[in-house]
């Protein structure tokens, strides 16, 4: 699944409709920074000598891998692999860049609310499982 086969997945109205409320002013600002993750997605693609984990979204479809270089205890490098919806992809293009240069057990405190937050807008309980599938893949790679 990628941009041209499922144009959809970008266009604001159908993002819109996946988190099922009116959006503010602020929480359009988000909107535009989820869009813009799902477009150009930061930290994507295979890196070698990594520790890597793999997880599904059966619901819709979604697929993660996620990929990490740990030295002394410290993510020194991570990027993933897979595809999605915009929820999904830009919640691991957003997670992806906070966890570089974190301690194992800091990344391991991250929480639910802290993926929730990164977006910035509200997620419908359909879309959940979309938003968090990035914490959940990162937190198989960490075991």
């Amino acid at each position: 699944m990628n941009q041209e086969t499922h144009p959809s997945l970008v266009n604001p109205l159908i993002l819109k409709n996946q988190i099922g409320e009116d959006l503010s002013e602020t929480e359009e600002i988000y909107k535009e920074n989820i869009i813009d993750h799902y477009k150009h997605p930061h930290n994507k693609g295979e890196i070698e000598h990594t520790t890597s984990h793999r997880e599904l979204n059966t619901s819709c479809g979604d697929e993660l891998t996620i990929y990490l270089n740990i030295n002394n205890n410290i993510i020194e490098n991570i990027s993933f692999t897979g595809h999605g919806c915009a929820i999904s992809q830009a919640s691991v293009s957003m997670l992806t860049d906070k966890l570089k240069g974190m301690s194992v057990e800091q990344a391991q405190q991250i929480s639910q609310e802290d993926i929730l937050n990164l977006l910035g807008i509200p997620i419908s309980y359909v879309r959940m499982k979309c938003a968090l599938l990035s914490l959940k893949t990162v937190q198989g790679a960490l075991c």
